[in-house]
């Protein structure tokens, strides 16, 4: 059963799931700049976006092997679908795609939206709490 509070928030919180899974991504590419025959990879964000809010694309759940394992972070569920190799970066002659200057620089905008995100978010909290408060 969904509240008031969960429909409200559910957007918001799709959204930092998926920047945080991007910026994940990315630093994937940017960490494997060196190794041969890695092909950079992105998120459709908007595409994820959207199926997150319909309710689409649900990835299967990872299963550890024993109980005393932890559990595997959440992924957003529809993100896996909708990750895919990056188009348009020359590729070296060792088979790596990686820009560095363009991983860098998604990196850094996935990082202002994801804080701008979190601002949306603290500040619509704040709103309820004043209302709460209010006599």
């Amino acid at each position: 059963m969904t509240t008031v509070l969960d429909r409200h928030f559910a957007p918001l919180q799709a959204a930092l799931d998926l920047r945080g899974y991007r910026q994940q991504l990315l630093a994937a590419n940017m960490a494997n700049s060196d190794t041969p025959n890695y092909r950079a990879v992105d998120l459709n964000f908007t595409a994820a976006m959207r199926a997150a809010l319909s309710g689409q694309g649900a990835a299967p759940a990872l299963k550890t092997d024993q109980g005393g394992q932890l559990q595997p972070a959440a992924q957003p569920e529809p993100a896996a679908a909708f990750v895919a190799y990056q188009a348009g970066d020359n590729v070296r002659l060792d088979g790596n795609s990686v820009d560095m200057n363009r991983q860098q620089s998604a990196f850094a905008s996935n990082s202002i939206q994801y804080e701008a995100d979190l601002t949306f978010v603290t500040g619509k909290i704040k709103n309820l709490l004043a209302a709460i408060t209010a006599n």
